[in-house]
């Protein structure tokens, strides 16, 4: 023991057992837990008394909206991406299902154009129409409906009497005529 202190009557207590010592720390409260003597606060808690909306960080109230303000932001971020990637996946799926739509439509019109051109009669129709054949013996006749002449016009033919462009210019915006 230090010379010229008085002997501290908590430590003559601490003999018992730690239940003992937990229950008579409890029962002192607040004062044996400062470290300091009881009777005699902090410098700190003298000057600033201690303020009931400070929250368990003991943070002011605008530390903690702009501390959850970019908790939002940094939450918001991190969804944004998966986000976008999901939106144009799903996207790129619905242009893809239409691609595949069109294209089960065409394999059944072409399914089915195949199964007209196994008939024989479908065939020689086609053949007649399309590519002009005839049987032998038949004779082919092709009828030319007359149309008017689309021959243009002939190009008017443009007088040059030997000036320069920006001379004609010049005396177009004179008013002289050549």
């Amino acid at each position: 023991m230090p010379v010229g202190r008085a002997p501290d009557p908590r430590r003559r207590r601490q003999g018992g057992t730690p239940a003992q010592r937990r229950t008579e720390r409890a029962r002192r409260g607040t004062a044996g837990k400062s470290g300091g003597r009881p009777g005699r606060q902090s410098a700190s808690r003298s000057r600033r008394p201690r303020s009931s909306t400070a929250g368990a960080f003991k943070l002011s109230s605008t530390r903690r909206a702009a501390g959850l303000a970019m908790l939002f932001c940094v939450m918001a971020l991190s969804v944004s991406v998966p986000l976008r990637t999901y939106l144009s996946q799903r996207a790129e799926l619905e242009a893809q299902e239409q691609q595949r739509a069109a294209l089960v439509q065409q394999v059944n019109e072409l399914e089915k154009r195949k199964q007209e051109l196994t008939d024989p009669a479908q065939l020689e129709a086609e053949a007649r129409a399309r590519l002009g054949y005839v049987r032998p013996g038949e004779t082919p006749y092709i009828v030319e409906v007359p149309t008017a002449p689309t021959t243009p016009p002939p190009p008017a033919e443009s007088v040059d009497d030997g000036l320069p462009w920006y001379e004609e210019l010049w005396n177009s915006l004179m008013g002289k005529e050549s």
